[in-house]
């Protein structure tokens, strides 16, 4: 249907992957408002720029016409119903619609406006303030925790829009509630109708009284330690990157970026520069999916997995970002922009953080036979952005390296969920504090990797080191290899890393080969920790089937995007697998085909105490690297250090002061760069 609306539809993008504007965030409401999809009852979960189809995408060229498309999931608050809607900008239509059936789906997204409401529902229900006066607690002091409900199979999950609601103490504005868990008690709201359908006292636990913040008693003063001395990262003549709308270019990489509300950041087309051309590694590179499962068994809490990301959209919760507190140096700051809630653009200012790192030594040898000595430090290009979602924060950190390596790394800090803890020897959960818990959990996420190593024709190896046995080839035994196996279908391509014998996956071109006569490749090196770790035949292994296996490879297609499905609030428990496995059902082969790596990667969370009241950034994530995608090693004219910082303190200084010259001066040391620390002082510096 085509929709006359009152402001004709403009758009500056240049490159059919431009962000999404607010102009066309506004665009994308009024022609939903036209055409009679949008109601005073109307809210948006979340709206989303529909990329163009990868063929369209491919074909285009620079002065072709663009055409800019958006989603907007939609949830009627008033009756409970969802639909999704897409819209063509550029027309000013609407080219598709569909009710999202809650009893095969789910639901649409949660919102704030829901969350902001369950209070006053609750102080409303007499069962709710009749469990809570039976521990002797003022329900006006109790903050609810309305958290998604998974699904496990019950009418009610299938047929309401709802929630399930535990409690916190908060003893006044400045408390931190996650101390004080009102555990064994759980409601369930109908977020349509606000009716506390149901409320369950388990068990009653004494709810733990220590105060929490992280500078009150007994954990600190609240006065930040001085004597540590300031540390500036500076770049006098500026960055080495170039931004150009939303590409961008450093050294011999270059890419665009994308900020999806629920992916977050994405990478596109992203490239290494040969000579005058781009040579294709990854096409598409984001964060598509996260669960965080937990461990703990007892009724109250058996029930806890949120998909922060598709639950909740994540993207939403973007911080913005501080200089000298979230990044440091020569930074470079993007805002993204995100609908409402009523479908009007959002600005979050410094939302992405582009910047460079010093990574150490990146190359270095000491010759005995011909002299040379030689050492050249690394460098990385950072871009990330970090989200707070509830209790949790995450940091997303996209770096790229001088010698064609890629990573991701994820950081998770913030506060633990907490329990009661119900006493000694109890294995599902950690007492942080007297009588508090953290019960054990998983944050497993989804990397989705359409690969595109020197274009679109892939394949994708397994790759194991063996022992070789003694034999006619290996006399004494010493011997081992490297074995490849070819993922030739998706059925067979469903995979578990094995650290034990070094478990990579290699994405090789099927038509380009290096100077030696063999493909260009990139591998995907895994940290294998464990995947879902709760029982196969459970409602989450069912909703999360994606985190059952490190690494799923299926063949591209338009559309498949998710790893656990389109719809996933209150997701059903049967019925075909959603997402990335529903995908791969369809056995298509993958040899010499344009392929996706969808890699499950994560932190199994045993609570320490060291991690309360806020806990230090915990790691993961996975590494990319060459194999054989170059001809030599491409970090060789690193640039050398002009730094004098490279040069030792002069003698008997211990405080580093002084000028690089006069330091080295005072080792006899003449002044031209040389590191008197790790070399005769010529040549490039090799401090380390």
């Amino acid at each position: 249907m085509t929709i006359d609306i009152t402001t004709p539809v403009t758009t500056a993008a240049a490159h059919p992957l431009a962000v999404l504007t607010a102009e066309e965030i506004d665009a994308t409401r009024e022609i939903l408002v036209a055409a009679g999809l949008v109601t005073e009852t109307t809210r948006f979960a979340h709206v989303t720029f529909e990329e163009p189809p990868k063929a369209e995408l491919l074909a285009w060229a620079p002065g072709d016409p663009i055409t800019r498309r958006a989603t907007a999931v939609l949830l009627d608050v008033a009756a409970g119903e969802g639909s999704v809607a897409t819209v063509d900008l550029t027309a000013g239509e609407v080219v598709a619609h569909r009710v999202i059936d809650r009893a095969l789906e789910g639901q649409p997204a949660i919102l704030d406006e829901e969350f902001e409401k369950i209070e006053g529902w609750l102080l409303a229900s007499p069962e709710w303030v009749a469990a809570l006066a039976k521990r002797g607690i003022d329900p006006a002091m109790v903050r609810a925790a309305p958290l998604s409900p998974g699904n496990f199979g019950a009418p009610a999950e299938a047929e309401r829009r709802m929630c399930r609601v535990l409690g916190f103490l908060q003893y006044d504005e400045k408390d931190l509630m996650w101390g004080h868990p009102i555990d064994g008690l759980v409601a369930l709201v109908d977020l349509t109708t606000g009716e506390v359908f149901s409320v369950t006292d388990y068990q009653e636990y004494a709810v733990p009284t220590e105060r929490s913040e992280w500078d009150a008693a007994p954990h600190g003063d609240g006065v930040a330690r001085t004597d540590m001395k300031p540390i500036e990262i500076t770049q006098p003549e500026g960055a080495s990157f170039t931004v150009d709308g939303n590409l961008i270019t450093w050294g011999d990489w270059q890419f665009r970026y994308g900020f999806d509300p629920r992916e977050g950041l994405i990478l596109h087309q992203l490239g290494w520069k040969d000579g005058d051309r781009i040579r294709p590694i990854v096409h598409r590179a984001s964060v598509a999916d996260m669960v965080v499962p937990y461990g703990d068994p007892q009724p109250a809490r058996s029930w806890i997995n949120y998909f922060d990301s598709a639950e909740y959209i994540f993207g939403r919760y973007t911080n913005s970002l501080e200089l000298g507190c979230d990044c440091l140096g020569e930074i470079t700051y993007f805002d993204a922009v995100v609908a409402d809630e009523a479908g009007a653009p959002r600005v979050i200012p410094n939302a992405i953080c582009l910047h460079e790192e010093d990574f150490g030594v990146l190359w270095k040898h000491s010759d005995l036979f011909n002299g040379m000595n030689e050492t050249r430090r690394n460098r990385r290009l950072v871009i990330s952005f970090f989200v707070t979602i509830g209790n949790y924060d995450y940091g997303f950190y996209w770096y790229l390296y001088l010698d064609g390596q890629i990573e991701l790394e994820a950081k998770a800090t913030g506060i633990v969920f907490t329990s009661a803890y119900p006493g000694e020897g109890y294995p599902y959960a950690t007492e942080m504090a007297p009588g508090l818990g953290a019960p054990i959990h998983q944050h497993l996420f989804s990397a989705r990797l359409d690969m595109a190593v020197d274009g679109f024709t892939n394949a994708v190896d397994e790759v194991d080191v063996v022992r070789v046995p003694i034999q006619e080839d290996n006399p004494i035994g010493n011997g081992f290899a490297q074995r490849r196996t070819r993922l030739s279908r998706e059925s067979e391509a469903g995979r578990m890393a094995d650290n034990l014998v070094d478990r990579h996956w290699i994405v090789s071109s099927t038509e380009a080969v290096n100077r030696t006569g063999r493909p260009t490749g990139y591998a995907l090196y895994p940290e294998g920790k464990p995947v879902l770790l709760a029982d196969p035949s459970s409602a989450i292994a069912h909703r999360a089937a994606y985190a059952t296996r490190h690494l799923w490879v299926t063949q591209y297609a338009d559309g498949e995007r998710w790893p656990s499905g389109e719809i996933v609030n209150q997701s059903p428990v049967a019925g075909p697998l959603p997402g990335v496995p529903g995908y791969a059902a369809a056995d298509r082969p993958l040899d010499g085909e344009d392929v996706v790596l969808w890699h499950t990667f994560g932190l199994t969370h045993f609570p320490r105490v060291e991690d309360w009241p806020v806990m230090p950034v915990d790691r993961t994530g996975f590494t990319l690297k060459p194999v054989g995608f170059f001809d030599r090693n491409p970090a060789l004219n690193a640039p050398l250090s002009q730094s004098a910082h490279c040069a030792a303190p002069a003698s008997g200084s211990g405080s580093g002061s002084g000028s690089g010259e006069e330091a080295m001066a005072g080792h006899g040391v003449a002044s031209h760069g040389g590191c008197p620390h790790c070399s005769t002082g010529q040549g490039a510096c090799t401090c380390h």
